[in-house]
C-alpha cells in the first residue's frame, strides 16, 4: 500500500471524528470492525490525500462515506472529493444514514458486490 503524507492536522481531525461518530456511523462499523464482514479489514476515519474517509477497506481500495442530510448540500464538493479519490485508485461508495439505520443487510450485500464477492 502506498505511503501517504498525512498532516498533523489532518490526523487529529481523523482522531476527534473517530470519538464523535454518528449513530448510523457507529452502526456501519459494528458490522466492518474486526473483519466482521467476510474477514475484511476496514479502518474507520482514515486520512487519504487531504480528505478523511468514514471507512477504508486498503486492500481493496474501497472507501466507504455515509451521508447524512448536509451532503445534500453539497454535492458539488462529494462529486469532487470522490473524482480525486478515484483518481487515486480509490472506489467511493456512498449510503445515506437512514439507509444504514433501515437496512444495514443491504448496504454490507452492496458493499461485498463491489469488492466482487457474494453476499452470505
Amino acid at each position: 500500500m502506498p505511503h501517504y503524507s498525512v498532516s498533523r492536522r489532518l490526523r487529529s481531525n481523523a482522531r476527534r471524528m473517530r470519538s464523535d461518530m454518528t449513530e448510523a456511523e457507529l452502526k456501519l462499523w459494528n458490522e466492518l470492525r474486526a473483519g466482521r464482514l467476510e474477514g475484511l479489514q476496514f479502518r474507520r476515519q482514515m486520512p487519504i490525500d487531504r480528505y478523511i474517509a468514514d471507512f477504508a477497506c486498503p486492500n481493496h481500495k474501497l472507501i466507504i462515506e455515509v451521508d447524512g442530510s448536509q451532503h445534500g448540500e453539497r454535492r458539488t464538493e462529494d462529486a469532487e472529493r470522490t473524482t480525486r479519490l478515484a483518481a487515486l485508485g480509490w472506489t467511493v461508495l456512498r449510503f445515506w444514514n437512514d439507509d444504514v439505520l433501515r437496512d444495514i443487510d443491504a448496504v454490507c450485500t452492496h458493499i461485498l458486490r463491489t469488492i466482487g464477492r457474494n453476499a452470505p
